[in-house]
């Protein structure tokens, strides 16, 4: 840590995850939090759902309700917050407990609070000095038994007017109810004017059907059920007059638009009974070309529907008429007009259920004025409730606002993980292909996932969760950083652990592939050669295996008198050609391998055995390398909701915190379906081994010359003889010439 000297307040610095932060480190830090400059922050804004921190905490902070915390609310809340705490130091802490001396009475806000404080105290019986979190927090306790608490909702135990109380029951239960900050239900002044509204349109609605009642009820107190049985019948009575139509159009469709024949004898071996579906859609009753629909011959399945309709209409306005025709049926129906266009027209349905005479009676007891002087008695004590509800927001800011400065000023929960400590935006752990993820986030919009996270350079696993105990899927991704990443791929299934310790079923979804370790980088050209040449010799598999089915798919399909054509070696000429070319290639390389080596000491070859190696490896190495120490969690965060200001680094080192990888003890153990190898054929490969070593140390130290293998033959030593320079000048002389 450093400090550093600036114009304005004094800052201290910090080294943290590869970036230089500001270390908040007192009371007086968070009092200053405003001078900071906001290109400081590690953290711009940050969402206030879906975190490992108090939901209640992050909506106070959230002064416009947008659901997200930026700078100058966290700015905001740390000035009040050391306005009204003596002790600014404690705030660090975190504590859930407060003395009531804590709180700064110096300040009008502090006094508000003091008192608040004892009065929650009071109310919940509790005699002692200090407050919790849980005491200011039990809205529900702090308030039993109250008859005004400021939140403008009146319930019974708010009047002694036994009159009044029913009448608050009753609009709660006809126009709806609101829960006062007792818990027990009430009514606000809304609800009540809207009861009185209803009463009122309710009973002029009544008075409008009293003035025209001959016309709105033409049969009287059976009007509503007249209408409902013409309606039951009505598409039934008009199939039946379209029907007469058609005989008089043409008497030739007579037997069509009639009953079929044919259809009442493919039931009639059934019990006629249960044929009741199949009867009821046959006409209503036999059509005639007179058009007249006789009471006396209804189709039996209709005749208990068109019984109510004689019943409760036709007997009213056709007392002896043995048959209806279309345009007295139509006159009937238009007799109802004036009923449903005033029941269209209905209003103060939600008291209907108190009758016309009730509701008179309330209109004319007019007790609206004596329910709203109370909401105005209740509402008049909400400053005092107000202050109530700031003793549980200093309650909050006390125990969380330092967790929220280290993972917004700072992001020491998250790097400080050797104290037990993590981020608040990790919401568990992963379990998977042996190895544990600690480092997972809940993911809010997968959409947002598609490319940002890419950029992080982390080797990431987006999961699917199930819990099958809290019915409840949700979707994480977890950061990888150690182990092997040949197995993780989608459709692999894990196991998570959320922060309270409940398991959820996990299926990796997507695989975001970087580098993980070196290890991994250093093997993965030799993995890419070995899955290239896997590859190419399955295919190679496949094509012989089709090659060969289609061959003999078409021997077996060949026609009998088919003489199958001699083998012609020309043919294949080139392929052999090919082939042999092909080895003698392989061979002379391996020639030139073996001279080239031939001449090297054992050490020699070793360290061109390494250099080679270096140099296939070196460069996914170096890359790894590279990316290893910018992995960045910040790219992860952005794609969630978060503006993340600076870079959150997972480096080497600190990456091998968030991923622990199964490692067991060194043990002998039996394996009972393990192959078996004889004990001899264990004598003879230790033996072999020892003599190629043994081969191996002679050869180079040059000591099989008994073998007559010699590493490095000798020199001869036979004497060279020279040629005689003096004829050689002479022939020179003589050309000069």
């Amino acid at each position: 840590m450093a400090k550093k000297q600036t114009k304005g307040y004094p800052w201290k610095y910090c080294s943290l995850g590869g970036v230089v932060r500001v270390n908040i480190t007192s009371g007086e830090d968070i009092a200053h939090l405003g001078e900071l400059d906001q290109k400081l922050w590690t953290v711009l804004s940050c969402p206030t759902k879906d975190l490992a921190f108090d939901e209640r905490t992050l909506q106070l902070i959230d002064a416009d309700g947008d659901g997200r915390v930026r700078v100058q609310e966290v700015v905001a809340a740390a000035q009040w917050l050391t306005a009204v705490v003596k002790d600014k130091d404690a705030i660090l802490k975190g504590e859930s407990v407060l003395k009531l001396d804590g709180i700064n009475t110096e300040c009008e806000a502090g006094q508000k609070l003091y008192k608040s404080a004892r009065q929650i105290l009071e109310h919940l019986g509790l005699d002692k000095d200090e407050i919790s979190v849980e005491d200011a927090s039990d809205s529900v306790a702090i308030f039993t038994g109250t008859k005004f608490n400021g939140d403008g909702v009146i319930t019974p135990l708010s009047t002694d007017d036994e009159a009044l109380k029913a009448l608050i029951a009753e609009i709660a239960d006809k126009i709806g109810s609101a829960t006062d900050r007792s818990g027990e239900p009430g009514v606000t002044a809304g609800q009540i004017e809207e009861f009185y509204a209803a009463l009122a349109e309710y009973a002029a609605w009544q008075d409008a059907a009293e003035a025209a009642k001959q016309e709105i009820f033409p049969y009287g107190d059976n009007t509503a059920a007249a209408l409902a049985a013409c309606e039951a019948v009505k598409d039934k009575v008009a199939d039946y007059f379209m029907r007469c139509k058609l005989i008089r159009f043409d008497e030739a469709v007579a037997d069509a638009v009639d009953v079929s024949v044919e259809r009442v004898g493919a039931i009639s071996d059934h019990n006629l009974a249960t044929q009741a579906e199949e009867i009821a859609s046959y006409p209503l009753a036999r059509p005639t070309k007179e058009g007249v629909l006789p009471f006396d011959a209804i189709n039996p399945a209709w005749q208990a529907q068109f019984a109510a309709v004689k019943a409760l209409a036709l007997d009213a306005d056709f007392p002896k008429a043995a048959g209806i025709t279309e345009e007295q049926w139509a006159g009937v129906l238009a007799k109802f007009g004036a009923y449903t266009a005033w029941m269209a027209d209905k209003k103060g349905a939600a008291v209907e259920a108190l009758g016309l005479d009730e509701v008179k009676a309330q209109l004319k007891a007019d007790r609206k004025a004596d329910l709203l002087a109370l909401v105005d008695a209740d509402l008049a004590l909400e400053e005092e409730s107000k202050s109530i509800d700031d003793v549980k927001k200093l309650m909050l800011y006390y125990r969380d606002f330092a967790k929220l400065l280290r993972n917004y000023v700072l992001f020491t929960d998250f790097y400080g993980r050797a104290n037990g400590t993590r981020g608040i935006f990790e919401v568990g752990k992963l379990y998977i292909d042996e190895r544990c993820c600690d480092l997972c986030i809940k993911i809010a919009d997968m959409g947002a996932h598609a490319d940002m996270p890419k950029l992080s350079g982390m080797f990431l696993l987006y999961c699917k969760c199930t819990s099958k105990t809290k019915g409840e899927t949700m979707d994480i991704v977890a950061v990888m950083t150690d182990g092997k990443t040949a197995d993780l791929r989608p459709g692999k299934n894990g196991l998570f652990y959320d922060l309270d310790g409940g398991d959820w079923d996990a299926v990796i979804t997507k695989v975001v592939e970087n580098p993980i370790n070196l290890k991994e980088a250093f093997w993965s050209p030799y993995r890419k050669v070995a899955r290239f040449v896997s590859e190419k010799i399955d295919k190679a598999a496949a094509d012989k295996d089709a090659d060969a089915m289609a061959k003999l798919t078409a021997a077996a399909d060949s026609k009998p008198g088919e003489v199958k054509q001699p083998f012609d070696i020309a043919k294949y000429a080139g392929i052999f050609a090919a082939v042999g070319m092909a080895i003698g290639a392989i061979g002379a390389a391996l020639g030139l391998i073996g001279n080239s080596l031939k001449g090297l000491t054992w050490w020699q070859i070793l360290v061109v055995i390494a250099a080679v190696m270096l140099i296939i490896s070196g460069p996914a190495c170096f890359i790894a390398w590279r990316k290893l120490r910018k992995r960045n969690l910040g790219p992860v965060l952005n794609a969630n909701g978060w503006a993340i200001n600076s870079k959150a680094l997972v480096n080497i080192l600190f990456g091998k915190k968030l991923t622990s990888v199964a490692r067991y003890p060194k043990l002998k153990l039996e394996d009972p379906y393990a192959k078996r190898t004889p004990w001899w054929r264990k004598c003879l490969y230790w033996l072999i081994a020892l003599l190629v070593v043994a081969f191996g140390v002679c050869y180079f130290t040059d000591n099989l010359k008994w073998m007559g293998i010699e590493r490095k033959a000798k020199a001869k030593v036979e004497a060279v003889e020279e040629a005689p320079a003096e004829p050689a000048v002479e022939a020179a002389a003589e050309e000069a010439e």
